[in-house]
């Protein structure tokens, strides 16, 4: 038996996800350029030091699909998080984290699809599409399940 002292717990590494709804109430999902397998997920990203949640999805948004032409519909009551699986932990930002805290935000796309545009300067994504709000948990990595039941649920009536 060991007198060294338990390792401290790796935290969260706080950060934004943004759902994007149509005026039809379907959702933007996205497949992440550095990942092999047909999972989609919805636009996400880490939150700047010194900036609020808000303004980080404003801004992940831009980023990653190239468009902020959208109004804020909803904010998650509380703080969703997930953690890595054990193998994927290690190579994901430096293994610093067990996974992520993040706060959700719903906007209305007021654009038109030709305003999405995934090519941007750093592109995280190959393909995008819009799908129906109840498949999110069916089409996202299975370790982000539970997050994506408590959006729909929490943002169902959005749709």
């Amino acid at each position: 038996m060991s007198n060294e002292p338990a390792p401290p717990e790796r935290p969260y590494r706080r950060g934004v996800g943004i759902m994007l709804l149509d005026r039809q109430g379907m959702v933007l999902v996205a497949r992440r350029i550095d990942m092999p397998s047909d999972a989609w997920q919805m636009p996400q990203g880490g939150i700047d030091k010194g900036e609020t949640p808000q303004a980080a999805a404003w801004r992940e948004m831009e980023e990653e699909i190239g468009t902020a032409k959208a109004e804020l519909l909803a904010e998650s009551r509380q703080w969703l998080r997930y953690d890595l699986p054990d193998d994927l932990a290690p190579g994901l930002w430096g293994g610093r984290y067990r996974g992520q805290e993040q706060k959700w935000f719903a906007f209305r796309f007021t654009g038109t699809d030709s305003d999405i545009r995934i090519d941007t300067e750093k592109p995280e994504f190959s393909h995008w599409r819009w799908a129906a709000m109840a498949t999110l948990p069916d089409i996202i990595v299975p370790f982000k399940r539970r997050l994506y039941l408590d959006l729909v649920a929490e943002f169902g009536h959005l749709a």
